[in-house]
């Protein structure tokens, strides 16, 4: 069972430290169950996938490290590729905050190399060396949908995440309890990343300059979003931009793998053959109970873990979709969203259609993940198909409609009935984070408020 210090302002806030904390309250706390001290499976009895669970049968867990041969090192990234200065930083560590300094002491890690201002780094684990203090899952094992049915309501929220035509499901149940998940596709080297604080999830392929990274949670933080480190190079990672920050492999920048947060029916039905993360973990958490019950619902970011202001424009707490590309960010309000339904856009050059529908429940809010408020999903796509670049518009029945042929397409970019039946949208890179979590990152870039 995992056990961290907890952090007397996430007390405060009602928060437990099962992913982020520290500080001097020097008390040992479990990782957290519900207040009754239940079991949180859940009895899909009474939800919509109450057929699919029962054709759960017993096909063994599939655990692809197990079966696929050694990764092609020919994909990924060169080191150095951001469009970043590197700060050549003699004086090292000297910026650094006490606690930052003293943690990460016995870390190899150059801090001489730099792409921001480690004065921004804050420590999140209260003690020293605290990485994988939360423990990244190394080995996943994959169940079906219908054995995954067992457990997961409908409703309840997961990173959707795709390779080569290969569709994953991740729990946040899971994730915010380990944050990251190495895994892999075939060949394809893959980290699956979740930031509970920004409520960023992100996958990156974890090759560069030929050699297989392995990610691990840091036990830091900057504007409150989860850095990650590797074990080959203990290079610091931002995870909401999949930049090294700190360290022989600062400036370069991971290849994002398709990622997009839906709810487990929407995956169920629309990838009858795909795979979800098994509880099966090996680390004896009773997973479906929420780590940082009422964060989503409060004020504000944690404050010693963010200190710019906060862009007053919408509520801190507020959901965005965030897209990258072409160079450039835009953010989607999830309350601009709500009310447009379908968002025909560019970014940075590159054409993108934002839909909202759906009733993904948040992650981030009650004691239990599946008894949440449902918050919706919101998707980034590419509208193009083949050489075409597509209009949309809603439909009925939670579709949308491409104005060219009239085909119909689901939440997940799905063409599901007309011309177009059979095709489908690829995501463009995009995160449903904070609205704080955004502004702070990107204080400069356009915000979409509406048609």
């Amino acid at each position: 069972m995992l056990r961290l210090r907890i952090l007397a302002p996430l007390a405060a806030l009602g928060l437990v430290a099962a992913a982020c904390g520290s500080g001097d309250d020097d008390t040992e706390v479990s990782a957290p169950t519900p207040a009754d001290g239940t079991d949180v499976t859940v009895d899909p009895s009474a939800d919509g996938l109450t057929d699919l669970a029962a054709t759960a049968d017993d096909t063994p867990l599939f655990s692809p490290t197990e079966t696929d041969e050694p990764f092609d090192l020919d994909g990924g990234v060169t080191s150095g590729n951001a469009d970043t200065d590197v700060i050549d930083d003699p004086d090292g560590r000297g910026a650094l905050a006490g606690d930052v300094a003293q943690a990460s002491e016995p870390w190899p890690t150059d801090w001489t190399r730099r792409t921001v201002d480690v004065s921004e780094i804050a420590l999140g684990i209260g003690r020293v060396d605290p990485r994988d203090a939360i423990p990244p899952i190394d080995v996943p094992t994959f169940e079906t949908p219908a054995q995954a049915a067992t457990w997961l309501r409908p409703a309840e929220p997961g990173a959707l995440v795709q390779v080569d035509g290969e569709a994953r499901f991740y729990p946040l149940s899971i994730l915010t309890r380990h944050e990251i998940v190495n895994d892999r596709f075939g060949d394809v080297p893959v980290a699956v990343t979740f930031c509970p604080l920004c409520n960023t999830a992100l996958s990156f392929d974890r090759r560069v300059d030929g050699e297989v990274l392995r990610f691990g949670v840091s036990g830091l933080l900057r504007l409150s979003d989860l850095v990650m480190w590797d074990d080959a190079t203990t290079t610091l990672w931002q995870q909401i931009t999949g930049e090294g920050i700190v360290g022989e492999l600062a400036g370069t920048q991971l290849a994002p793998v398709s990622t997009a947060i839906v709810s487990f029916e929407q995956f169920a039905t629309s990838f009858p053959e795909g795979r979800s993360l098994s509880r099966e973990t090996g680390f004896g958490i009773s997973y479906g109970a929420n780590p940082y019950v009422g964060y989503s619902s409060g004020d504000g970011p944690i404050g010693g873990f963010f200190a710019p202001e906060v862009d007053p424009r919408f509520p801190a707490l507020e959901r965005v979709v965030g897209v990258s590309a072409g160079g450039e960010e835009t953010a989607y309000p999830f309350s601009v969203l709500e009310s447009e339904l379908v968002v025909n856009d560019t970014v940075g050059g590159e054409p993108v259609v934002v839909w909202w529908g759906g009733g993904t429940v948040d992650a981030l809010d009650a004691g239990r993940i599946a008894d949440s408020q449902a918050i919706g999903t919101a998707i980034a796509f590419d509208p193009r198909v083949g050489d075409r670049s597509l209009t949309f518009e809603a439909a009925d029945d939670g579709r949308f409609r491409d104005t060219e042929t009239g085909t119909e397409w689901n939440l997940l970019g799905q063409a599901v009935a007309g011309e177009l039946a059979g095709e489908a949208l690829a995501t463009v890179t995009h995160r449903n984070e904070f609205w704080f979590a955004w502004a702070g990152f990107f204080p400069d870039a356009r915000v979409f408020e509406g048609s």
